[in-house]
């Protein structure tokens, strides 16, 4: 649908396109199901040198994170708030964009071949609703373009659950 050779510009261009792309699949669109798979299709569609990407929601009853829609290898189900990546994130309700997943402490290996990954939590009005998750199997793959820009796509996400 959207090929990779449409993103031709610079990377704010690019990242500026794909969010207007999410607008335009979440526009009339209130399933979270359904707007939480598209936005990881897209993602997976977009992001280079990347190995799994998704979501994670917040269960309330647990107390912690069950996996949503992603693309990837199998993942982690169930991830407790404050632990690993995902869960630290979702308890500080900031991003957590990490440079070697190795030397984090806690970090919840769910495929082997992860290196670094980023996690930007979805807020709205002021309650977690959950994470995007991003992984790579490159140390050092993200960067704060990155992280600006996929806390905009979380926030236009955001606004259609």
């Amino acid at each position: 649908m959207f090929a990779k050779s449409m993103y031709e510009g610079t990377r704010e261009e690019n990242y500026t396109l794909l969010i207007s792309q999410l607008e335009a699949l979440v526009h009339d669109e209130h399933n979270r199901i359904a707007n939480l798979s598209n936005a990881a299709a897209l993602l997976q569609q977009f992001l280079e040198h990347i190995n799994w990407v998704g979501f994670y929601l917040l269960d309330e009853e647990e107390k912690g994170l069950v996996l949503g829609p992603f693309q990837g290898l199998p993942a982690c189900v169930r991830i407790p708030l404050g632990k690993g990546v995902c869960g630290t994130s979702a308890q500080a309700k900031e991003t957590v964009r990490v440079a070697d997943v190795h030397e984090f402490p806690g970090h919840i290996a769910c495929d082997a071949a992860s290196q670094s990954e980023i996690v930007v939590p979805i807020v709205k009005n002021g309650e977690l609703l959950g994470v995007l998750d991003i992984d790579s199997p490159i140390k050092n793959r993200f960067d704060e373009t990155d992280q600006q820009y996929l806390e905009k796509f979380v926030q236009a996400l955001a606004a259609a659950m």
